[in-house]
């Protein structure tokens, strides 16, 4: 009687183990079919337009090696979450172009608590000049759909560069892009003549109205799982999950930190 139960077990969990490898492999196959679709209609001649495409198909081809490889559900979640990121970007390059986004995404778990942007910002870091602002522009080009850079939030919106790419160097490259990210998002020096301090709290009241349940309730334990699985495919190149994963861009460095989570 009681190896028969035993068998019974094992059965049933093996159907069940089954049936979430299933699960996540089709969930993660459809965000990529609809992130290949969306590549193979879209068209643009403008630096946003073509950047933002760039990137996702960028995002396409690590997703799709991700596929091919992953045998576990974590893994094709990652594939998914790449996949969630290219259409992000080809949200932004309709955006770009004029023309409807199309509908909301999932929440990114590598997004989690970094707000958005909703004003322009201009600073001068070391002789150079940085843009930001939540518009495309032809001094804005850059989408980011929000993560984190060296334990500081980036919050999603369009940059004159992608400081975050060009600073992931050592030594003076990181320098430079902590100086850039401090400028840009600290009020202290993106709006001279606005206290830092006020800028603070507004940034953490704006983070628990706006930002908090999202990060809390929708993202917290999927960044959690990115973060824990973020190496497994660390040798796919930067936008495979070693970056998006849960290394640099990954869940587990920023809930809100020091910014709240709200919008800039």
């Amino acid at each position: 009687m009681l190896g028969g139960a035993l068998v019974f077990w094992r059965w049933g969990s093996r159907s069940r183990r089954a049936t979430e490898l299933a699960d996540a492999r089709a969930e993660a196959q459809r965000w990529y079919e609809r992130l290949g679709g969306q590549l193979m209609n879209l068209h643009g001649d403008a630096p946003a337009v073509r950047q933002a495409l760039a990137d996702a198909g960028e995002r396409y081809n690590a997703a799709g090696s991700q596929l091919e490889q992953a045998g576990t559900p974590h893994q094709f979640a990652l594939a998914r979450e790449t996949a969630l990121e290219g259409l992000a970007y080809i949200r932004a390059a309709r955006t770009a172009m004029g023309i409807d986004p199309g509908p909301e995404l999932p929440p990114l778990a590598a997004a989690r608590g970094a707000g958005m942007l909703t004003k322009e910002r201009e600073v001068n870091v070391q002789g150079q000049t940085y843009r930001a602002g939540p518009q495309p522009g032809n001094q804005t080009p850059y989408y980011y759909p929000g993560g984190n850079w060296q334990g500081r939030p980036v919050p999603a919106g369009w940059y004159s560069t992608p400081w975050w790419k060009t600073a992931l160097g050592t030594g003076a490259g990181v320098l430079g892009g902590i100086l850039i990210a401090d400028a840009l998002f600290s009020p202290a020096f993106a709006d001279p003549g606005y206290g830092y301090e006020a800028g603070y709290q507004e940034g953490f009241n704006d983070g628990q109205d706006q930002g908090g349940d999202q990060g809390g309730d929708q993202g917290g334990d999927q960044g959690q799982d990115f973060g824990d699985q973020g190496q497994d495919f660390a040798d796919q190149g930067d936008y495979a999950a070693g970056d998006f994963g849960g290394g640099d861009f990954g869940g587990g460095d920023f809930g809100g930190g020091d910014f709240g989570g709200g919008d800039w």
